[in-house]
């Protein structure tokens, strides 16, 4: 397995990055409209964000390099649907343009980093 020399996902400079980005989407959308919290666009932000880490430590627990792959895959879905609703919350108001491009920033950052592992991991895997 190709992530071997790692004793768990949080060694992964990308799950850490993606839970300091989780964080700071937290951070940022608790000035977001308290009708947007449950089931709105706060909630959606939240979500895809705390997906992003999340698939990426269970595919790590997985101990397969092509569950790992799967799992890695899926959270760049979740960067994908998160980068859309920021545009989103800032096209309507709630995210200044300043906020989006730091937030925008960090997730490219991510997915660069979640590209590079995916590879990685998709070799190892054979497929």
């Amino acid at each position: 397995m190709a992530t071997q020399k790692l004793r768990n996902y949080q060694d992964l400079h990308v799950w850490q990055r993606a839970v300091a980005h989780t964080v700071a989407i937290y951070k940022v959308t608790k000035s977001f409209p308290k009708q947007e919290l449950f089931g709105g666009l706060t909630d959606q932000i939240r979500r895809a964000s705390v997906s992003i880490a999340s698939n990426i430590a269970e595919g790590h627990m997985r101990h397969s390099d092509k569950a790992f792959a799967n799992h890695l895959d899926i959270a760049l879905g979740s960067a994908a649907e998160l980068g859309t609703q920021l545009f989103i919350a800032m096209r309507i108001g709630y995210l200044s343009e300043d906020e989006h491009a730091e937030l925008h920033s960090e997730l490219v950052e991510v997915t660069r980093m979640l590209h590079a592992l995916y590879r990685t991991v998709h070799r190892s895997a054979g497929s």
